[in-house]
């Protein structure tokens, strides 16, 4: 038989994890999958959280109200450049070839994020798709404007960078730890491209020496947070996940106190 779930685990907020939608070989099997890094399934298991894969598929904003409404918080991970039409611009040469069903199906997560308060995390991609799809723009290659690569040093290779934290920020709180006086946090970075035009409703809470912007956070969310590097490389450090999953747990307590039959078998 077996062993049922523990009170903690019956309380433990559920996070929705957008995945990759590529093509891919398991065995004799050459085609399109789902699939998402085991490092961002251990960051949101280690913060205490449930890990849900939310793969690429049509989408509506009622279907993404629907998904939303089964989760209690959520994460934009990294991945493919969004597509640079969608703020109105022609693709660089270095731009990657458009992944236009994650483009759609990550906006309307989002925006419907945005608009039910649910709490979430853009890491690296999920910066870019939050400031696209409320109206920024993106450098398309970082190196034209640093004139380095120091960003996206190699292959498969994260660089490393210093960032500047705002102070009295979502993310000074949640990091509190970083260096006096300077607030810095040492990170992981692997991006060519960066948070141009800033859109509106967004507030810029960390920057690199050289003015490379590395997080933004949304101004009236509960926990609207989005990174430009990799905390999930960095198994030492669960901040940012235990923030998440902190400010899931509290809206699924709260929905849970108005509708006790939520988590009801």
């Amino acid at each position: 038989m077996a062993s049922s779930a523990s009170e903690s685990d019956v309380g433990a907020p559920v996070i929705g994890v957008t995945t990759y939608l590529e093509r891919s070989q398991t065995g004799v099997w050459d085609l399109p999958a789902s699939f998402l890094p085991k490092v961002y399934l251990d960051a949101v298991t280690d913060a205490g959280g449930i890990a849900v894969l939310l793969p690429p598929q049509p989408v509506t904003p009622e279907i993404a109200r629907r998904v939303l409404a089964g989760v209690d918080g959520l994460i934009v991970s990294g991945g493919a450049d969004v597509d640079p039409r969608r703020y109105g611009q022609a693709p660089h040469e270095r731009t990657g070839a458009p992944r236009t069903d994650r483009d759609a199906w990550e906006d309307a997560l989002l925006t419907a994020a945005i608009d039910e308060d649910v709490p979430f995390l853009g890491i690296c991609r999920g910066a870019q798709m939050l400031n696209v799809a409320l109206g920024g723009t993106l450098v398309q290659h970082l190196p034209d404007v640093v004139g380095h690569e120091e960003y996206q040093p190699a292959p498969a290779v994260f660089g490393a960078k210093r960032v500047s934290v705002e102070r009295g920020s979502r993310l000074d709180a949640i990091l509190g730890e970083v260096d006096e006086p300077r607030g810095e946090i040492d990170v992981h970075v692997y991006h060519h491209q960066a948070i141009d035009r800033v859109a509106d409703g967004l507030t810029v809470t960390a920057r690199t020496a050289e003015g490379v912007i590395e997080a933004v956070e949304v101004d009236d969310a509960a926990f609207g947070v989005a990174v430009q590097w990799h905390p999930e490389e960095n198994a030492a450090d669960r901040r940012l996940f235990a923030g998440l999953v902190d400010a899931a747990r509290t809206r699924r307590a709260a929905r849970t106190a108005a509708d006790p039959r939520r988590d009801s078998a």
